[in-house]
């Protein structure tokens, strides 16, 4: 059995689309502010969990955290060629 389009089933689709948009953003826009401070609140907590209170020392104390590393040369990256520009 062969189907074909009709104008109105063209309207129908159409109007089913553009009622579902409607829907959709009038309740994003009631939902929207429930969703917004919820992931406010995550990211707050995520960001008060991750500062850690500052080491506290002594005046006059010293404290290396880390010493620095000899960084080695690379003696095998080619050979100079000095060169002249040619006008």
């Amino acid at each position: 059995m062969i189907q074909t389009a009709s104008f109105v089933g063209l309207l129908k689709t159409l109007l089913i689309i553009i009622l579902s948009y409607t829907v959709f953003k009038y309740v994003m826009r009631l939902l929207a502010p429930f969703f917004l401070r919820s992931i406010a609140r995550k990211m707050e907590r995520r960001f008060n969990q991750n500062t850690a209170p500052p080491n506290r020392q002594k005046e006059g104390e010293v404290s290396i955290d880390k010493t620095p590393g000899k960084q080695a040369s690379n003696n095998d990256v080619g050979e100079y060629v000095d060169y002249e520009e040619i006008d």
